[in-house]
């Protein structure tokens, strides 16, 4: 598809630079044969002026003057001249062809770049989507089926159906919650209102969202941050810290500590979220922040709930206030994630 979109708008970039150069060839043409013809005539007076005698007709042969004569082999001359410019405009408009073919067919490829890739990012999203949608539709379709079909199904049966087909509802609400905050926030700002707030309140807010998960597998959430006024978006940010936070007690083991520790550095505040879970491997971490992406088995032996969206959220969140993420992690030993947020807000030029 985008090839033929290419070759056309290639085609389209031809048509006009063409159209413009021909135009411009044939207005050349005229006014050089115009000012040819101008210097015939030119010359043409001033011999009869200065040679009256010579360039009479003369009555036995009927011609005029050895001047005269001279001036038809100027007039050769001016018709030879108007070919070799008509050949010249040719062979420069060839030339301007060809050029614009190669440049037009690169500027159609560089122009049409974003919008494939956009269109590729949507078609991964739908597909995936439609992937993480399908397992547990399938469930639910498996077990509404199976219980239809069972003439003995008694109430405590069917109770046991519901809350199963509660669960995966839970699981599609999830989902479809974290696809539509993703996709908000890929968005760009629209939406979102950057103030001036306290690192401090909020990530103390994150923490007591979180608070519930983290002693249902007696984890400690030991906060050292420095009070820091930032500009961002409040709501945004406690989202931002809920998720990794989230993220650490899911993937560490009971009876452990998760820390929090701020620092500014020109400009910057820089938050670091420390755990000592089972860390990630090497050839897992440039693919961490992917849409949907789970990590290997020895990060999810646990049958942790999820389906990958949470770190791609909170990319999108750090992108949105300029800021940036690291990360640095050993299996087995835990992880430390590194987030870069400008203390003063800085709106992108779209």
């Amino acid at each position: 598809m985008f090839r033929s979109a290419r070759i056309k708008l290639t085609a389209w970039y031809l048509l006009i630079i063409m159209s413009i150069s021909i135009s411009f060839s044939v207005a050349i043409y005229k006014v050089l044969t115009l000012e040819l013809e101008r210097f015939e005539r030119v010359q043409r007076l001033r011999i009869e002026h200065f040679y009256p005698e010579q360039s009479r007709v003369s009555p036995s042969t009927g011609q005029r003057g050895e001047f005269l004569r001279a001036s038809a082999l100027d007039l050769n001359l001016v018709t030879e001249t108007e070919e070799r410019i008509k050949i010249i405009l040719a062979i420069i408009n060839m030339t301007i062809l060809g050029a614009s073919a190669t440049t037009g067919y690169f500027l159609a490829g560089r122009t049409l770049k974003p919008i494939k890739e956009m269109v590729d990012e949507q078609n991964r999203f739908i597909t995936d989507s439609s992937h993480e949608l399908r397992t547990p539709l399938t469930s639910l379709k498996t077990e509404i089926e199976v219980s239809l079909r069972d003439k003995k199904l008694n109430l405590e049966e069917a109770r046991d159906l519901l809350k199963s087909n509660l669960e995966e509802v839970n699981n599609l609400q999830t989902l479809s919650d974290g696809l539509i905050k993703l996709t908000q926030y890929q968005k760009g700002e629209n939406g979102l209102s950057f103030n001036k707030v306290s690192l401090t309140d909020i990530i103390e807010e994150a923490i007591k969202k979180i608070t519930v998960l983290a002693k249902s597998k007696n984890i400690k959430i030991a906060s050292n941050v420095e009070n820091t006024t930032i500009e961002a978006n409040q709501t945004a940010l406690t989202e931002l810290f809920v998720i990794f936070l989230d993220n650490a007690i899911k993937y560490s083991p009971e009876k452990t500590e998760i820390t929090l520790s701020t620092e500014k550095s020109e400009g910057q505040a820089v938050i670091h979220i420390k755990d000592t879970g089972l860390g990630i491997s090497e050839d897992d971490l440039p693919h961490l922040f992917d849409r949907f992406f789970r990590s290997d088995k020895s990060r999810t032996k646990g049958d942790v709930p999820g389906y990958g969206l949470g770190l791609s959220i909170a990319k999108q969140i750090v992108d949105k206030h300029n800021g940036s993420i690291k990360v640095q992690s050993k299996l087995g030993e835990g992880t430390t994630f590194t987030i870069h947020l400008l203390t003063r807000h800085v709106r992108r030029m779209i």
